[in-house]
């Protein structure tokens, strides 16, 4: 089976030289780039605001239980040094969160009420995370000021619903299994906060609509993220009874995860170099440009995104988009620049039902097989990634050969052909794409 694929931007190829990407933005008429929208800098603002706050109160009251403090900084330092990096690490530091969250949440050591309150949380978390992250600022790796701002206003939230009410004794009296209850809800009150956090600038960022990236957020969070919160609750229940000792004990576990998900990332990647090239296949061979199937994955994802796909099926129409054309290599001459979308439809449907039947023999998905066989089929019979991927196949033929203007000449084209060529709403979802900037057309050179 195809192993989940979870992307936040959309696909993510070498870039074309400087020179081929100066003429393209000239051929396509695509707008020059657009400043920050101040609206990405409301979480890294609030988060700065937040941690100059708590910060100026620890140094005003003094820190409480300094060795409890220092034994969470440090096992929040040692995950953020055994950081995960790459776009697609769903929660790139679990070890890191897990203790942040254990801190948040503590109410007692080794049968002694702890005091340190929110400000002083958030006061350790932050200093351990940027201590640990020096490693990763050094070598350019990640968007470490988008982690560290979710990591501080996610802990803030946790030690704000916690902290207060466990100090002054509300929770004292509280069984076992209530006690439990109350921080596993604590706990996914603090992951819908967290997918917010990232859904809310995605949505700025790209114009993706924000309810499918909150689903796809929440989605991805219920493997590693429940984890790292289950980690975390019962790292706070331990330190509660065994003291610091705990600590050590539960770190182990979560690190023996993380090294497992490396190998598992390593073999994902594997698979996906293993479509690519299949992709390649039929540039190698003539039949098609260079870089157009990836172009039309790239794109396609995105339109796919605004349409509301999440998960699964953007990897079904990721990896159908890659292999669309792979049946022209059963063609005995080439068809001219690869453009199919002109040729008869008959002549479509059997290249189409030609590249399924080299899907399926490629050890693929059987739903990726299935949107390469009928991607020429009528769009209303069509699975909505087959949609997809018809239209943006023919938009990038057609934008690769009106040269100047040929972004709108080609959406011109698509959406004065029939209904039963083209789906109208997968048309104008690719306008919107386009509208924004976040993709421009690329053509060979």
């Amino acid at each position: 089976m195809t192993p989940p694929f979870r992307s936040r931007i959309p696909l993510s190829f070498p870039a074309p030289p400087r020179r081929e990407r100066q003429a393209t933005g000239t051929r396509t008429g695509a707008p020059p780039r657009s400043p920050v929208p101040p609206a990405l800098l409301l979480v890294p603002g609030c988060a700065g605001l937040l941690a100059l706050g708590c910060l100026a109160s620890v140094l005003w009251s003094g820190p409480e239980q300094r060795p409890v403090a220092l034994a969470f900084g440090a096992l929040v330092a040692l995950g953020e040094l055994t950081r995960r990096t790459g776009a697609e690490a769903r929660e790139a530091a679990p070890l890191g969160a897990a203790g942040a969250l254990a801190y948040a949440l503590l109410g007692d050591v080794a049968g002694q009420p702890a005091h340190h309150g929110a400000a002083q949380t958030v006061t350790v978390v932050l200093a351990a995370s940027l201590l640990g992250s020096v490693p990763h600022v050094a070598r350019g790796d990640g968007p470490v000021l988008e982690h560290l701002a979710r990591r501080v206003l996610t802990v803030a939230f946790a030690a704000v619903c916690f902290q207060p009410l466990s100090n002054q004794g509300v929770f004292r009296d509280w069984g076992g299994p209530a006690y439990a209850l109350l921080l596993i809800a604590l706990l996914a009150l603090t992951t819908l906060c967290d997918a917010v956090l990232a859904a809310a600038p995605a949505h700025v960022r790209t114009g993706w609509p924000f309810g499918p990236l909150l689903r796809d957020e929440l989605r991805g969070m219920v493997g590693i993220t429940s984890a790292v919160c289950a980690t975390g609750a019962v790292m706070a229940l331990a330190v509660s009874v065994a003291g610091l000792w705990a600590l050590p004990v539960f770190s182990v576990p979560l690190l023996l995860a993380q090294l497992s998900y490396r190998r598992y990332a390593a073999v994902r990647a594997t698979y996906r170099q293993t479509i690519a090239s299949l992709a390649r296949a039929t540039e190698i061979a003539g039949y098609t440009p260079a870089g157009h199937a990836h172009r039309v994955a790239e794109l396609g994802v995105a339109v796919g995104r605004d349409l509301g796909l999440t998960g699964t099926e953007l990897t079904v129409l990721e990896y159908a988009a890659l292999m669309h054309d792979i049946g022209q290599l059963s063609l005995v001459d080439p068809v001219p620049a690869g453009a199919t979308a002109g040729l008869p439809l008959a002549e479509q449907r059997r290249i189409a039902l030609l590249g399924g039947a080299v899907v399926r023999q490629t050890g693929v998905e059987a739903a990726v097989a299935v949107v390469v066989e009928r991607q020429a089929d009528p769009c209303r019979e069509q699975p909505v990634a087959a949609r997809i991927v018809r239209v943006v196949n023919a938009y990038e033929e057609k934008a690769r050969d009106a040269g100047p203007g040929g972004v709108l000449t080609a959406l011109e084209e698509l959406r004065l052909a029939t209904a039963g060529d083209y789906a109208p709403e997968v048309v104008e979802a690719l306008a919107r794409v386009l509208s924004r900037g976040s993709l421009t057309m690329r053509t060979a050179g």
